[in-house]
């Protein structure tokens, strides 16, 4: 990017410190004397959290009046890039009107474990889905006027210790999972600003993290936009803007002024690292900057309350129904029973709370339509204990029900951005509500309200269970939606949910050290690994019920020169209209590599009317086959046999084929006394070698793979061919041949 040197050699070397420090919580610096105006930024990854004071004058929760979406963790469940484009043009119009530059937003960290206290605001625990969900909603904002701030970069994954805590990861997994989601929307989605994390990743601080900010992201990668901080997650400035940090938020005043200006001054910071980092700013303002002459400052709330409730049913997930006791029959007695549904959990706590437009109760809504509903408590979301008093009532209530929706879920105490979960169990004073009202009623349906996976110890008691995650605003209405069939769900689960935290793959080393984070699990984190160890789990990624049911066939696919094209049918096989999420993964049977079972690499919905069939169609590139190598700091694709396989979860495989691969040219093997003699044996040119060196006698007698002394020879290297009579100089000879 080219320095805009007329603009930068009219500032002062103090206004330059002062334009990559933030003026306060939500402010770019005010250059008055060059008319460089401030530019706001906020916090909204599921709505605004415009705070109109300084951050002294305002509570986190005291923001201006905007549309509460679903959190991440549910729209993530829509397997919609379509919806979550209209989500994030929906948040780039609210933006736009209050004069917002840059939306704090997507938050894209995965879903390591079902404990971080930050999940809700993450989308799901497979990067391909991050990536394509969050860059659809990247070109919705950003198509409105607004940039975004995609977060957190990078290795975000837990909130105990999260400013000083190193996430300590192996290059491979570092790039196939948690560099990945970012990798992706760099390149498709061209952000406005990446903001960068908190933590460290292998001991280096992520905002002083130069081959974190520059030679990945930038030289790599090619990001052109501005690197921000995290709120708080400067150490040292100096070395932040050296590694490639444009903007501090916040400033600390002229203390961050001074600390760069006192800098420049004694070499230790260079000039043209300012002013790069300067001009990145600057032209984050051009770019970004809300019109003046935009004098509107309104929008349609309404309407986007009716996209937020839409959103939602579209990503409800149905996790159990049993003798279709859902959807709710009309006639039909019902006992609404649980706090949550006078007081939902609808939104994640912290820096993305929104001040609601318009809460509409899952209460409210159902007694709108069905004012003859018993509702009774249950339970207290402010306590955890048992009362027994408030349990006897709920079972009364549901003696004389037909069927009866008990509201479950975490209360906001225990989940939210700050610290971390210790449990994944509901409160008991729930689990043993929903025990005992099982117990007088076998219609009985949960409705949880979560930021992420929890344990279900009673779902077998129990006839349905619909996933609702935190649905936003629109989560009276939503629920009802779909509980009474108006809307037929389609939601797919983003994340495992286990039998037991135990089962789970960070299990031993998940917040077991404040300072150190080991994801010795590697590459095997969510389904990879309950896939791979044959762990069975509750309810498998990917999966998620309907109203309707549909068929699968006719796998088709064509290997080209550089992609693999397929198509197969979806039926529509029930009475009800439904939309289904297919599921394409592949299973790499070639490469000689540590490798999960099965991986996903694309995904197409689907809506079909009752008995109507339909052709979906897929693409996978060259990076749908390909593994990181640190070896060559590159992606590899080997040529050989590959596996796809189209789902409805990653635990329900419906089609699978194999195809045959050979795209990447033929790299000869540099032969050395290191190269295993099963190796050799396999190359064309071997029997020839050896034929030359004379010593056909020896080693045609390892090619027989049912020999077990023959097996035993080849799982040597040249140099202990010695072992075999071979002389250290026949070997080198033959190395020579092999190599020339």
């Amino acid at each position: 990017m080219k320095l805009d040197h007329d603009l930068i050699n009219q500032l002062t070397l103090k206004e330059k410190a002062a334009l990559v420090s933030g003026k306060d919580s939500w402010y770019t610096a005010t250059i008055e004397r060059l008319g460089l105006k401030p530019m706001m930024m906020s916090d909204g990854p599921s709505g605004l959290r415009k705070q109109v004071g300084t951050s002294e004058q305002t509570n986190i929760n005291d923001s201006v009046e905007a549309v509460c979406f679903p959190a991440s963790a549910l729209t993530a469940c829509s397997f919609d890039r379509e919806r979550l484009n209209q989500l994030g043009e929906h948040l780039g119009v609210a933006a736009k009107a209050e004069k917002l530059g840059v939306l704090l937003g997507p938050g894209i960290n995965l879903k390591r474990s079902p404990l971080a206290g930050r999940n809700f605001e993450y989308f799901s625990e497979d990067p391909y889905l991050v990536g394509e969900l969050a860059a659809a909603y990247v070109k919705g904002v950003q198509s409105e006027g607004a940039g975004v701030s995609v977060k957190h970069f990078a290795a975000n994954n837990r909130e105990d210790q999260r400013f000083t805590s190193s996430s300590n990861i192996d290059e491979r997994t570092l790039r196939e999972l948690y560099l990945a989601t970012f990798e992706k929307i760099v390149k498709q989605a061209d952000p406005a600003t990446i903001m960068c994390s908190y933590n460290e990743i292998n001991g280096t601080l992520n905002s002083q993290n130069q081959r974190l900010l520059t030679k990945i992201l930038r030289d790599e990668w090619g990001f052109k936009g501005l690197v921000m901080s995290d709120w708080g997650a400067v150490a040292d400035h100096t070395a932040a803007v050296k590694a490639g940090l444009d903007l501090e938020m916040p400033g600390k005043g002229t203390e961050s002024v001074d600390e760069i200006v006192a800098a420049v001054e004694d070499g230790s910071l260079p000039k043209k690292d300012l002013d790069r980092a300067v001009n990145r700013v600057l032209k984050m303002i051009k770019n970004w900057q809300p019109d003046d002459a935009d004098q509107s400052g309104s929008y349609d709330m309404d309407e986007q309350h009716e996209f937020a409730r839409k959103l939602a049913t579209d990503s409800f997930v149905l996790l159990k129904n049993e003798h279709h006791v859902l959807p709710v029959n009309e006639g039909e007695k019902l006992a609404v029973i649980g706090e949550l549904a006078e007081k939902p959990r609808y939104q994640g706590s912290g820096s993305s709370h929104v001040n609601a437009h318009h809460l509409v109760t899952p209460l409210a809504a159902i007694n709108q339509v069905r004012p003859d509903a018993t509702y009774v408590a249950g339970y207290s979301l402010a306590t955890d204990d048992v009362n027994s008093t408030a349990v006897a009532e709920a079972v009364s209530a549901a003696k004389f029900a037909d069927k009866v929706i008990i509201f479950a879920g975490y209360p906001e105490r225990m989940e939210s951005e700050g610290f971390d979960k210790t449990s994944i169990d509901l409160p008991a004073n729930q689990n043993q509500l929903i025990d005992a009202v099982s117990q007088v009623n076998d219609q009985v349906i949960v409705v949880l309200q979560n930021g992420s996976a929890i344990r279900t110890p009673w779902i077998d008691k129990v006839a349905a269970t619909l996933e609702t995650y935190l649905a936003g605003e629109a989560v009276g209405e939503a629920t009802w939606d779909v509980l009474s069939g108006n809307v037929n769900p389609s939601g797919k689960l983003a994340e495992t949910f286990p039998l037991r935290l135990e089962d789970t793959p960070s299990y031993l080393t998940f917040d077991a050290d404040p300072d150190e984070e080991n994801y010795r699990e590697g590459l095997f984190m969510g389904y990879r690994y309950y896939d791979k160890k044959k762990q069975p789990v509750q309810f498998p990624f990917g999966f998620g019920l309907s109203y309707t049911t549909f068929k699968y066939d006719d796998l088709q696919l064509k290997v080209g020169a550089d992609h693999v094209s397929g198509s197969l049918r979806v039926t529509n096989t029930g009475s009800r209209s439904g939309a289904e999420a297919v599921q394409i993964y592949v299973g790499n049977r070639t490469s000689r590599i540590e490798k999960p079972v099965k991986t996903l690499v694309n995904f197409v919905k689907v809506s079909l009317a009752a008995g109507e069939e339909k052709v979906v169609t897929f693409d996978l590139d060259q990076r749908a086959f390909s593994w990181y190598n640190p070896k060559i700091a590159n992606w590899q694709l080997d040529n050989g046999a590959y596996e796809i396989l189209v789902g409805s979860s990653s635990a329900d495989i419906r089609l699978n084929k194999m195809i045959e691969l050979n795209w990447t040219p033929e790299r000869p093997i540099k032969v050395d006394q290191r190269t295993y003699i099963g190796d050799l044996i396999k190359q064309d040119k071997f029997a020839e070698a050896v034929k030359q060196a004379g010593l056909s006698d020896i080693f045609s007698k390892l090619a027989d793979d049912n020999d077990p002394t023959a097996k035993m020879f080849q799982n040597m290297p040249l140099r202990a061919a010695t072992t075999m009579g071979v002389s250290p100089e026949k070997i080198n000879e033959l190395i020579e041949i092999m190599n020339n």
